[in-house]
Formats: structure tokens, sequence, C-alpha cells
């Protein structure tokens, strides 16, 4: 009997890789303070493989553009706590779809109220993810999210 890998017996399937790391930015947007959840994300997301651009605190939305652009970013992950989502996220979005790049992929992470979710997909997030969600569910949702 041939052991099995560590995956294999929780019933994973790892995915292949392509040969083209993931690139992703990690944003703080506003002047939220709080960086720790973005942080640990960041670190969790370097670890699985992907290439992490962290831009630090208090970005302004052109800012988080300007570097997912500069940066050929496949995925922009922010993280809010400010409650100032439904301000930061739709411009964030606007921007992005007048420089082109609504292929990038938007993801936002932290203190989101569940009837406020809708309307952020509605504005191009691909999805919200809540205090407590898995890390590794943001990892596996990135990795499907971004075409090979």
């Amino acid at each position: 009997m041939r052991y099995r890998r560590r995956y294999e017996w929780r019933g994973y399937t790892p995915r292949p890789m392509s040969s083209r790391k993931i690139r992703v930015v990690v944003a703080k947007p506003g002047l939220d303070g709080h960086d720790r959840g973005a942080k640990i994300i960041a670190r969790a997301l370097r670890d699985a493989g992907m290439e992490v651009i962290y831009t630090g605190l208090h970005q302004t939305p052109e800012q988080i553009v300007e570097t997912a652009l500069q940066e050929d970013a496949d995925a922009v992950g922010l993280s809010i706590l400010s409650g100032a989502h439904m301000t930061l996220v739709p411009r964030i979005a606007e921007l992005l779809k007048q420089e082109g790049a609504d292929d990038v992929v938007l993801v936002v992470g932290g203190t989101i109220p569940n009837d406020d979710i809708p309307e952020l997909k509605k504005l191009g997030v691909a999805e919200v993810f809540t205090p407590g969600a898995p890390v590794q569910g943001i990892i596996d949702f990135i990795r499907d999210a971004v075409p090979a």
C-alpha cells in the first residue's frame, strides 16, 4: 500500500499550476489603519505560490488601480474594515473598467454587511470574504478565478 499525500486523504485534488505565477495586488483603501488581516492574506497568497504586491495603508482608489496596471496584476484584493466599502469599491471597479482592466479579478475582504454583498457583486466584485472566511478558500477562489 502506498502512502498518501496529506491532501489526498482529505479528498482534495491539487490543481495543476501554470508556469506563470498569479500576480495579486493587496490594498488597504481609505483611512482604515488596521492591516493585520491584509498582511495575513498577503503572506498566505505568497506561500501558496502567488506573487503579491502589498500597497500598504491609506491608498486612494487611483493609487490602487495605477499599481494594478503597472504591476500587470491578475487580481486585486481590497481589505476594508472602515465601513467605506460602498464608496471605495465602486470607484475602484469604475477605474479598472475605464483603464480597460476589467479582466482583473476584484475581491473584497473585511467587515462587509451581508446586505451590501449583492450590490458589490453587481459592480464587478468577483467575491466578498467576510471575517472568519478560511484562508484556503480565498487562495482556491483566486486560483480558480484567474485564467491559466
